[in-house]
């Protein structure tokens, strides 16, 4: 007899049944198969099915209270949606079961996909939060480029003034270190640091041949440097 892979599974047909005497598991099997024999044709025999590995080992659990048998019955299925749904009424229309007259009622059909979806998004969403030390793929290659534009800055005359590129004709000039990284970091490389308010010889002259834009703050410091454009 072929098994169902586990990972085929689709579809798991629960059922309750009800029998007025005492039954045993070998009787429920037997009814399954016996009593839906020619029901849905030669396609849909669940014996055959089940030795096709398109229905796995149908599990049954029972319970006897005074004479009467009650049960939970299990029938994992390899199928289609339309196929389970015409085994699981097939079932339903079992009335006797061993020796016994019994009722079996499906209780509901369970897309055992969509719990073992549910389960990876919840799992997925718990190991996301134990990672320790990792960084995705966009966090790294930011990293990386903010690098490579870091290693850009130059130190330029006896000042030694904090620098991007200034092979071109424009310029702009900013007050320190930390506004030109800004700056790079933002894709502009034509910028250089005054290290202070007080306007650097330096910047007096790439202003002779340099068109040159002045960023300063707004507060005291940033006045005072920029009235000194006088010199270019």
């Amino acid at each position: 007899m072929a098994k169902i892979s586990p990972v085929s599974i689709k579809y798991m047909i629960h059922a309750s049944l009800v029998a007025e005497g005492a039954l045993e598991k070998p009787d429920v099997i037997g009814a399954l198969f016996g009593q839906t024999e020619g029901l849905l044709g030669a396609d849909l025999e669940m014996r055959d099915l089940q030795k096709e590995g398109k229905i796995g080992r149908i599990e049954v659990e029972l319970d006897r209270h005074d004479k009467r048998t009650f049960g939970k019955i299990k029938i994992p299925t390899a199928l289609d949606q339309s196929e389970t749904t015409l085994i699981a009424a097939a079932v339903e229309t079992i009335e006797r079961v061993g020796p016994s007259d019994a009722q079996i009622e499906v209780e509901k059909i369970e897309d055992v996909r969509g719990s073992k979806r549910d389960y990876i998004l919840e799992r997925a969403k718990k190991l996301m939060g134990q990672i320790q030390g990792s960084s995705d793929s966009r966090e790294i290659s930011n990293k990386i480029k903010d690098s490579a534009r870091i290693a850009g800055v130059q130190e330029y005359g006896k000042n030694k003034l904090a620098a991007g590129d200034l092979g071109g004709n424009e310029i702009f000039v900013v007050e320190g270190r930390a506004d030109v990284l800004n700056l790079i970091r933002a894709g502009v490389k034509n910028v250089i640091g005054m290290n202070g308010t007080k306007l650097p010889e330096e910047i007096k002259e790439l202003g002779k041949t340099k068109e040159i834009t002045l960023f300063v703050d707004g507060d005291r410091g940033g006045k005072l440097g920029s009235c000194r454009r006088i010199f270019f």
